[in-house]
């Protein structure tokens, strides 16, 4: 049974105070077609064995990517995690149900976090990461509005190439922040040229967001962009969407990045139908105290041992509302456990053989792709995605190669669902979890469907 502690007289005291009339005004700006009308229809109760058989039954219908060839990307990965992680974050001393984000927390989360920052911060290419974020969408809207404070300017550029969620989650978070989204088109069929943002870029401009690989797959060389962009007194963020690309691309920091935003997912994390994953921010130091969320440090106690603190931490839980960078409650901590006990496993050397084998496959699936007749492969760069234009609609093309088991791509339309140009193209993601025999089947089935 439910636990309520407030009564009928409480709820109509809270309602009187924020001035609203009943509990359906809290949710007046939600789509009434996103509202239900009534109550699920579900039983009132069921028995453990019949609801596990049930949704047993339910799950039986979904194509899982771990029973079949699978080239599903464009923000979401499927990589091997070693089982090695998943027992060590269960272990006790990590294992937490409770986001430890208390100046108290224990010296075991504090210098895993301070672990990850450090990883995050050699993967970028930067000198200061935080403790984690929601997801790469969330760090992408953070690194905008921190981007505001540093330079005093309301004007973002958000290069064509922005995955669409993360466009949408930043458009959502400067909605009511009196900040301009500057957000140019941008096509596949067409070269991503640095001039397309740099030609947006004024006075006014805070950053320029740009994302590599973009959402298309192709690798944007950030220095012409940060380059122009630091001539106007803005700041370059660099978005990554697969992290792992960092084992084999220059890092963004290396490029002239003021910020980095990413997912983290790759790395530790399982797709897990959307989440919870792990979102990356690093920056430079000089910017440090704009960052949002908390960044653990290295200390020596009163008898000179090793220990690790809070050591900077913006929100307003801890300080001041209107000094608070940000309300972010970051951090996904047991998915960024993850992310930091995977990425010890591999070191250096191993992400970047991971990374190797990530684009030989592409290289070898694309190559494949592009010899079937019906096929384009649109991209000149790209590190393990790529975009592809069939002759037929590609919705109807995955359904089809949905219907012969295999996890075919994402249509284009179905990110974009207002560009009807794009809808014979495709995303198609390989990695290390593909094998020969999947591509070939792939192929194979591809011919059959087109």
């Amino acid at each position: 049974m439910r636990y309520l502690p407030h009564t009928d007289e409480d709820r109509q005291a809270m309602l009187k105070s924020i001035g609203a009339d009943t509990v359906e005004d809290l949710y007046c700006d939600v789509p009434a077609k996103a509202l239900l009308a009534e109550p699920v229809d579900l039983p009132s109760y069921a028995g453990e064995m019949d609801v596990e058989k049930t949704f047993s039954n339910f799950a039986t219908k979904n194509l899982s990517p771990g029973c079949a060839p699978t080239f599903l990307g464009a923000g979401a990965y499927r990589h091997h995690v070693p089982s090695s992680v998943d027992y060590m974050i269960q272990r006790g001393e990590f294992l937490t149900a409770y986001t430890p984000y208390q100046p108290e927390v224990s010296q075991g989360t504090l210098q895993y976090l301070y672990e990850f920052q450090t990883q995050v911060a050699m993967l970028t290419g930067m000198e200061v990461s935080n403790a984690s974020m929601y997801d790469g969408a969330t760090a992408t809207a953070e690194a905008v509005l921190m981007a505001g404070r540093a330079t005093r300017r309301n004007r973002a550029v958000l290069a064509g190439g922005l995955h669409p969620h993360y466009f949408d989650v930043t458009k959502t978070s400067a909605k009511f922040l009196d900040i301009e989204l500057v957000h140019p088109d941008s096509d596949p069929t067409h070269p991503a040229l640095p001039e397309s943002v740099i030609d947006l870029i004024d006075d006014k401009t805070s950053c320029v967001v740009v994302q590599t690989p973009d959402v298309f797959g192709r690798v944007i060389d950030l220095r012409p962009i940060a380059e122009a962009a630091h001539k106007k007194g803005a700041l370059l963020v660099a978005v990554t969407t697969e992290v792992v690309s960092l084992g084999l691309l220059e890092a963004p920091g290396n490029q002239g990045a003021d910020i980095v935003a990413a997912e983290g997912q790759s790395i530790g994390n399982a797709l897990s139908y959307g989440g919870p994953y792990v979102g990356l921010f690093a920056t430079r130091s000089k910017l440090v105290r704009q960052m949002p969320g908390r960044v653990a440090g290295e200390t020596l106690d009163v008898e000179g041992q090793r220990g690790w603190v809070l050591t900077l931490s913006t929100r307003e839980q801890h300080i001041r509302r209107e000094k608070a960078t940000s309300n972010i409650c970051t951090n996904s901590g047991l998915c960024a456990l993850a992310f930091t006990i995977h990425a010890s496993l591999l070191g250096e050397g191993g992400l970047n053989r991971l990374a190797r084998v990530n684009h030989a496959n592409a290289c070898k699936l694309a190559d494949q792709l592009a010899a079937i007749d019906g096929v384009e492969v649109m991209n000149e760069t790209f590190f393990n995605e790529f975009t592809v234009k069939l002759s037929k609609d590609a919705s109807d093309v995955v359904e089809a190669l949905a219907q012969k088991g295999i996890l075919g791509g994402i249509p284009l339309q179905r990110l974009f669902p207002d560009r009807d140009d794009f809808a014979n193209m495709m995303i198609v993601a390989c990695t290390e979890t593909n094998s020969d025999a999947d591509m070939d089947t792939l192929v194979s089935a591809l011919k059959e469907v087109l």
